[in-house]
Order: structure tokens, then sequence, then C-alpha cells
């Protein structure tokens, strides 16, 4: 709402002086007769109020507020001089006109004066008025209310309204719902503290509606509809003043026990306490920084051996920001973490990897024995404005695990960090396992150039895997969406080994693109064991199977994956995922073994159950809609389209064994 002039015109003045002489020969009015005007035209007293608040309070708040107006109206004390602060004058009137209730008068200026003080802006400085706070009576629980809906003419009506100041849409109302003339309308006007209200009346003349909608029930606060208000927020905000009502008579209560409050033991230290190991934790100057030849004569071949490296590892204010980020995290920080890892504080001065500049990101890596923590801000934005904090385990990690980490992603693409005893970087696409593998370049931070992540590719049409030499083995390792590239294997689960040779590399083409299905899960390595061949009916080729086995950091929740590849066209095709488990032991140096088995349709259109088993299995049977056995651990039997087989096997030591699930 516009603020009221502070400065009146000539005129202006005039009303008010006017104002004053009538104001100081009225009569008196007790409060019997005020309260008997009140009670009388109640209804057009709250429709006066309803239409001159000002409508950004919303229609629910505009009625309560109305009401809770004209029940305040009633003078203070028993009687009442209008000639006091708070009186009105009667307005003359011509010879003949009927004569004006002053108890009516009365209440009316007052309801008039508090729904304009309504409208006035907060000031910083001063205490507010009572109008312009939410009325503490009436108050409706749990419902909203709001006049009925009007017409086109209503809602256009409500809008002029809206457009208007607090003192213009006073004197419409006054023109067209009391039936004032313009120069008692200046009186009313100015006796309920308004500057200039021949301004007003211009303003209200922009207004071309009829009169007669004042009165219709778009603007009728007593004729009222209920609904309910966002029930969904409600039930929110009940739940969430429950547990604040609750934290709060536990805190209570712990702050009430015997000796220091919360917390008290009489080993520990008080809670205002100062903790040394927590703020060496955080302090840029206690960070672990290792030589560049140190791993040389480590006698551990992990990430512990890295050395600090990096064009900002002396940049003070960098280190310290994401050390005070990991501590203590704000909603402007955008975080991941890998299942099952601790996203708390340092539990001591962590050792720093790497601090610099990777795509115009400043890029910190820090390593505490248990986890890698990632922190990336902007290089040019502020760092108010939001950073990356990624937590990654590697617990346990060794040479075969500890040879790269994500230093970079973004816009699809990745670059790596190396492990310092790493001599040459190639990238290979899994897909197409004839092609030559491409040389990588370092910088001399051991940074590689950027290269695409399959981690973020919407389709699978080639799969970027790094190998790494060190020497004596080369590794084969892929993005899975997590700070630790996860490390591609194959073999059997009793010694998997590194892929080599071009019938792995194959075997690895048709099983790329399955990976997704163990992405973003804390997994440290995937071995994928052709544990079968199997000769297909009809003459239709050979067929392999697959155990894909993916190992998390964590020891818990590896995802098996048993797959069938039969020829394709074209060829390199994925194969058929035929069985998966989570949490399972098969494939596994615990439990190598697997038996999976599928509905396969022939090149004749001849439908068969097959099934295979890893070389611990002496036979295998089926069951439910197809009944068949087998000798050794391959099966084909003749079935139907829609067919359902139970898989059974026997191990050669006599312990039956089910199918993977």
């Amino acid at each position: 709402m516009r603020p009221l002039p502070e400065v009146p015109s000539s005129a202006a003045a005039a009303d008010a002086a006017q104002a004053d002489a009538e104001q100081a020969a009225v009569d008196q009015v007790d409060l019997e007769r005020a309260e008997a005007a009140l009670v009388e035209h109640y209804p057009r007293l709250v429709r006066l109020g309803y239409l001159v608040l000002p409508p950004s309070l919303g229609r629910n708040r505009r009625v309560l507020t109305a009401h809770s107006l004209a029940q305040r109206s009633l003078p203070p004390g028993h009687r009442t001089a209008f000639a006091d602060g708070h009186g009105i004058p009667l307005p003359r009137r011509p010879a003949g006109a009927p004569a004006v209730d002053p108890g009516y008068a009365h209440v009316r200026q007052r309801v008039l004066r508090s729904a304009l003080q309504a409208g006035l802006p907060l000031r910083r400085l001063a205490w507010p008025r009572r109008a312009q706070l939410p009325p503490l009576l009436p108050q409706v629980w749990g419902l909203r209310l709001f006049p009925h809906s009007g017409g086109a003419d209503e809602l256009a009506l409500d809008q002029a309204l809206s457009a208007l100041s607090g003192p213009a849409r006073a004197a419409h109302v006054l023109r067209g719902l009391e039936g004032l003339a313009d120069a008692e309308v200046r009186r009313v006007l100015a006796a309920a503290g308004v500057t200039d209200p021949r301004a007003a009346l211009r303003e209200a003349d922009a207004v071309a509606a009829p009169y007669a909608l004042l009165r219709s029930t778009e603007f009728d606060p007593c004729s009222l509809q209920v609904r309910p208000p966002d029930l969904l927020r409600r039930r929110r905000h009940a739940k969430a003043a429950l547990a604040a009502v609750l934290a709060l008579l536990v805190c209570g209560a712990l702050l009430g026990l015997p000796g220091d409050g919360w917390g008290h033991d009489p080993l520990a230290a008080p809670l205002y306490a100062r903790n040394p190991a927590a703020e060496q934790a955080l302090d840029p100057a206690a960070l672990l920084r290792v030589p560049r030849t140190y791993w040389r004569g480590s006698p551990r071949t992990d990430f512990s051996a890295w050395p600090t490296r990096g064009d900002r590892t002396d940049d003070t204010r960098l280190l310290r920001r994401a050390l005070a980020v990991w501590a203590r995290p704000g909603r402007g920080v955008r975080s991941s973490t890998t299942p099952s890892t601790p996203v708390g504080p340092p539990m001591g001065a962590p050792q720093l990897l790497y601090a610099g500049e990777v795509d115009k990101t400043a890029v910190v890596l820090f390593y505490d024995g248990l986890r890698i923590v990632r922190y990336a801000e902007a290089r040019d934005a502020d760092p108010a404005q939001g950073a990356a904090l990624d937590f990654a385990r590697v617990d346990s990690a060794d040479a075969t695990s500890a040879n790269a980490l994500v230093v970079g992603r973004g816009e699809g693409r990745v670059r790596y960090l190396t492990a310092p005893w790493v001599r040459a970087v190639s990238v290979r696409d899994l897909l197409a396992p004839g092609r030559a593998a491409r040389r990588l370049h370092r910088d001399r931070s051991g940074v590689t150039e950027a290269l695409s992540s399959p981690a973020t590719a919407r389709t699978c049409r080639s799969w970027s895997a790094v190998e790494m030499r060190d020497g004596t083995t080369t590794r084969l390792l892929t993005d899975l969406g997590e700070l630790a590239p996860a490390r591609l294997t194959s073999g059997s689960p009793s010694a998997p080994h590194d892929v080599s040779g071009r019938a792995e590399r194959e075997s690895w083409a048709r099983t790329a693109c399955l990976l997704p299905a163990v992405r973003a899960h804390g997994v440290r390595s995937v071995n994928s064991w052709p544990y079968a061949r199997q000769w297909l009916p009809e003459g239709n080729g050979s067929a392999q199977w697959l155990c894909t086995r993916a190992e998390t950091w964590r020891g818990t929740g590896s995802r098996v994956l048993a797959q069938f590849q039969a020829p394709s066209s074209p060829p390199g095709a994925p194969g058929a995922v035929a069985a998966r488990a989570e949490n399972s032991t098969a494939c596994g140096g615990r439990d190598p073994r697997v038996l999976a088995g599928v509905l396969w349709k022939s090149r004749g259109g001849r439908w068969y159950v097959l099934a295979a088993g890893s070389k611990q299995f002496a036979s295998l049977t089926t069951s439910g809609g197809v009944r068949g056995r087998a000798r050794g651990h391959l099966l084909a039997i003749r079935a139907r389209a829609g067919d359902r087989a139970r898989l059974n096997g026997v191990l050669t030591n006599g312990i039956r064994v089910g199918a993977l699930r």
C-alpha cells in the first residue's frame, strides 16, 4: 500500500480544521448507544473494514481482521466525547435529510481509522500499531474462510480497488456503501487521519464500476465459504512441531540431571572445553604432506604412499575452506557419498593428496586412512555460492585398487589423478575389442587429459576404460560414477586376473553395457567369469555363460549377474541377463559356483529351456512347467513359449543347490 502523504495541501488543511471545529461542538454519547449501533449495523461495519483493508493481506486474513476491527470499535469507558482524540464529527446534511446516528458514526469512524492504519508500512524503529498486527481474536484453526465468489464485474471491481491506495479505497467505499457526499467524505477521511482527502477522492474517481457492486456477496465477510488449508503442509508442520517439543523436553530433562548437565561424566571434559585434535584436523598447516619419492621405499602400496601434488598445495585459504566445509558443510554444498561411507569431520589431520586447478575448478583431495574426500569449487565464482563435497570409502586399498582417483568430472567427461607408480596410461573402448588402445597424456602432477565417462552416458555405443601400466602389469579400470574407478578382471573367482588377450576383451565387449546395474554402489572391482560353454540345439552354434560379480569397498552389498551370450547379430551385442542377486556369495571366493537357466528360441522357431552350472555340478533337473533331467552341468530340454521351470542341481558331493536368484 502507498504511504500516506505527510504534507497536506491547503484544501486538506481547511477540511481538517473544519472537522476539528465541528468535533469540538458535538454531544456526548454513552457506551450503551455505541454498542447498540454496533450490534444493529455489524454486517455493514465489517463490510466497510473488509473493503478498506489492503488486499495484500489475503482473503482469509482480511475476513478475520475486518471482524476484529468491528469488535474493537467500541469506545473506552462508559461515556465518550466526540471531541477527544478518537471522536468524529457528525457530517452536515442538507435540510430534510435523515439524521445520522451518533453511535453508528462513532464506531464507523473507529473501524475506518483502524483499517487505514492496517495498511501502513511497518517502520524499523517504531512499535507497530495494533491494527498492523494479526488479530488475536477471532481465530479459526484448521479452516480457511472467504466470501462467496461473484461474477466478472465483481472481480474487475476487486482488481480496481487493489490498485488504489488505502485512502482512495476508503473514499470510494464511503461514497458507494455509505452514500456520503464528497464534502462529507473529506471530513470523515480527515478525522480518520488522512492528510489529503481531496487527493484520495481524485484517485477514487478512476473506479468506474457501479456502487451497487459494493453490496455484492463477493465483499460480504459475514456470508462465508469454508475450505481446509493445505493439509499436507499442515501435517508436516504438526510433525515438526511435535518433534521440536519432544526435543525440548529431552534436552530439558538432560540438562536437569545432577552434575554439570548434558553428557556429564567424571572423566569427560566440560562441553565448552577445547579439543586440540579436532582443531588440528582443521588447520591447513597440520596437513600430512608426503614427498614425491616416498612411495619408492614405502612398505605399503596404497593411497598413504601417494605424494602431495598440484599447483595450489600452498594455498592456505583454499585448504582452510576445504577443511571447514568438510567439517561443517552448509546448505549450499552439493554432497555425494558412496554407500556406507561416514561423512563426519576428519578424525585427525588428514593427508593432502592433491590441490590444484582442473577445468576451471579448484579441487582438493584428502585421504584420512578410511575415506577419499574431494572438495571442488568454481575458480571464478564466489566460494559462498556453493561447492561440491564427495566422499568415497577406500579402506583396505592395495596396489591393485589404488592406481587412480577421479579428480575432475563434468559435461560427460572425466579426468583421473594417477598413482606415482603408474608409468603409462591409455584409453580403450570396451565395445571395440579389436581396436588398439589410445595413449592418454598426463600433466606433471599425474592428471590425465579428459576422456568420455561411461558413468554419465545415456546410451551404450562406446565404453571408455583406462589401461594403467606400472612396469609389470596392466590393469583395466572404468568409471562407475565414484571417486575411485573400478578394476575390471576376468577368470575364476578363486584366481581373478587383469583382463588380457583378445578372448577376454571380446567377453567384456558383451558385458560392458550391463555395468550400469552396479553404478554408484561403492564398487571396488568387477570380475567376469565365463563358467560354461554350451552347444545350442539344432546346430545354432555355441553360447557362453558368464557370471559377473561386483565387489564393494565395504565388503557387503555385492551384486551378481548371470548372463547368457548366444551368437548374435550384429556381433558383440550385450548378453541376456539370466539371473541376478544381491548380497550373494555366488561367483565369489567363498562360493565359487553358479547355476542359471533361460528360455531360448532357436532360429527354427522352437523353444528350449537351457541351463548351465559351473564344473562343480554333477546333474541338473527342471520341474514345474517343464520337467527334465540331464547329467553333467549342462541342460537343454524342449519347451513351449511362456513355460516356467524351476531349476535345481546336485553337486559332485551330493549337495542339492538351487539356481541363482
